[in-house]
């Protein structure tokens, strides 16, 4: 199922978008009750990034409504990508589009929490990390190369050397008296990683390579995911049955959900 503005999306409408790239969005799972984890972040999320990409304000209660309709006789738990990107965009002309349209995406959600990944180091820098925006060709190409080279996925490093985030998720690590460590470097505001700061305490810090391979243990974050254990980091195993990464997890389905 994919609406535009709640009404069945034609090749039409997703042809500038496929052709530019250009939009944001958000993903939320929904649980079995219809409920969604920091909906409100995710919510303000949209209205940020709308002001940022497309100078433009975001009505929240028509993406509300949207995503409602979209998720009448789906399956549950799932999860909901909101999209929003202008038809009128243009390549030669980005500026002239200010008028976001709101795309809605259902897909199944796995069970949580996921099985332990293995990530391998991979230098990259996401353009605007701020903004939860649809240039993924970098992202997934490096996701891609670390596939190929037996891995599950990539862990990012500047060109400065220090860890950031994984391709579709943020990143952290446990050090060895337990404490969770979010690096300090440019990166997305994830939800899931917000939900977890507010509960949970936590340093932010510079982490160099070598610095994150020598933590006790370290955790990938985001909507779809919870909070799932980093196996390894290149060649470095971690502990990924470590007792706080339990306590994240427990304390992630813990939260409440809140009403669409």
């Amino acid at each position: 199922m994919v609406t535009l503005d709640g009404k069945p999306v034609s090749a039409d409408d997703l042809l500038p978008l496929a052709l530019s790239n250009v939009g944001h969005f958000t993903s939320m799972r929904v649980d079995t009750d219809g409920s969604v984890r920091g909906l409100a972040l995710h919510m303000e999320r949209l209205v940020r990034d709308c002001g940022t990409v497309w100078n433009a304000d975001l009505n929240t209660d028509h993406v509300r409504e949207y995503v409602r309709q979209a998720l009448e006789g789906q399956s549950r738990p799932c999860v909901v990508r909101v999209t929003v990107h202008d038809p009128k965009v243009e390549v030669g002309h980005p500026a002239d589009a200010d008028e976001p349209h709101i795309l809605v995406s259902v897909r199944g959600a796995g069970a949580l929490p996921p099985v332990p990944l293995r990530a391998k180091s991979v230098v990259f820098e996401r353009d605007l990390p701020e903004v939860k925006h649809c240039g993924l060709f970098g992202a997934l190409h490096a996701r891609a190369k670390a596939q190929r080279a037996a891995f599950d996925d990539a862990l990012f490093v500047g060109r400065d050397g220090l860890v950031s985030e994984g391709p579709t998720w943020n990143a952290a690590f446990i050090d060895r008296k337990g404490a969770v460590v979010w690096p300090q470097a440019p990166v997305l505001p994830g939800v899931t990683m917000a939900l977890l700061q507010q509960r949970c305490e936590h340093r932010v810090a510079p982490l160099t390579l070598e610095q994150a391979k020598g933590m006790a243990a370290g955790f990938a974050t985001n909507t779809a995911i919870g909070v799932r254990p980093l196996a390894a980091v290149d060649d470095t195993e971690l502990a990924a049955d470590h007792p706080v990464l339990r306590r994240l997890q427990e304390t992630y389905l813990s939260i409440p959900g809140e009403s669409l």
